[in-house]
């Protein structure tokens, strides 16, 4: 499909430090929410039998190296094959994606299924926000899988309460009866994609980029290390660290890599809000399968729906 790309009628303006920059764009929408994420995988049946069996996702659709993955509603995850990829290594890219559950219950019927299936985790922990499971998908890929606490209880008080304790799992499991012979019945209706987290090259042109380009508020920084970003007062939909990354550029062809995360806006007026914004401030803007595709400074790929 022949791209459409709008070009910036002037160089991009150099971005400062976030501690003397304040934002410059209009705030995104509290409707703004993350959509599917793409990733680059090398064995489409593996990966596929795993986003079912183990995460618990229904296959949507598979057709021409891709499969979607969803819980119901719309794709979370599409999977796109590149024979003999290697695994994710620390350029930049996807630090995880996180499937948002409905509630503790319905994690704790996780936990137990990855018990009861032997499904390797890679930890589990409380963020006083959140309450989180992390695992790797074959590739190397990131997941979270979480549930949030009342919002009552962090509400304006991001950069305050967010952090990284050991999850109380016997608390978690007492959720679920686990003599219960009722096998997992998957993901519920009602799963979203709650939050991406990058690995980015560095943190100050990130936050401007993501706060002063596109209007995310700033929710979180600790140091030049890591920042989380959201609409809505919300903790975050998208942390960004430099932990294995700083000063990297992303993967290419050959290795399993994000191929993009989605933003779907509020409606056609905000996309068109927000594509000014980029444009405005030196930014690349193209529109691919129906999808405006913007670039950040780490070189991730960005598609703005409406």
């Amino acid at each position: 499909m022949r791209a459409r790309v709008v070009r910036a009628a002037r160089s991009p303006r150099r971005l400062s430090s976030p501690k003397a920059a304040i934002s410059t764009a209009s705030p995104l929408d509290s409707r703004t929410r993350l959509g599917t994420v793409n990733l680059v995988v090398a064995d489409l049946p593996r990966s596929v039998a795993f986003y079912t069996q183990a995460i618990g996702l229904r296959l949507q659709g598979q057709a021409d190296g891709r499969a979607l993955l969803g819980s119901g509603g719309p794709p979370l995850i599409e999977l796109v094959e590149e024979p003999g990829a290697a695994p994710v290594d620390h350029s930049t890219g996807l630090f995880h994606l996180a499937l948002l559950l409905p509630d503790r219950v319905e994690l704790a019927r996780w936990v137990q299924h990855a018990i009861d299936d032997a499904i390797r985790v890679d930890g589990a922990s409380d963020h006083v926000v959140s309450e989180a499971i992390y695992l790797s998908d074959p590739d190397g890929h990131g997941l979270e899988l979480y549930v949030d606490r009342e919002r009552s209880i962090w509400d304006g008080k991001v950069q305050e309460l967010m952090t990284t304790l050991a999850l109380d799992l016997p608390s978690l499991l007492a959720e679920v009866d686990p003599a219960d012979p009722t096998p997992y019945p998957g993901m519920p209706a009602g799963t979203v994609m709650g939050h991406v987290h990058l690995k980015v090259a560095e943190i100050p042109t990130t936050i401007q980029w993501y706060r002063d380009v596109l209007g995310f508020e700033l929710t979180a920084i600790y140091g030049p290390q890591a920042a989380f970003l959201a609409t809505g007062g919300y903790h975050h939909q998208v942390g960004a660290n430099t932990w294995t990354s700083g000063g990297q550029s992303p993967s290419g062809p050959g290795t399993a890599r994000l191929g993009h995360i989605t933003i779907e806006l509020s409606d056609a007026a905000e996309r068109e809000r927000v594509l000014g914004q980029v444009r405005a401030a030196g930014g690349e803007t193209a529109e691919i399968e129906g999808a405006w595709q913007v670039t950040d400074p780490s070189g991730t790929v960005v598609r703005l729906v409406a």
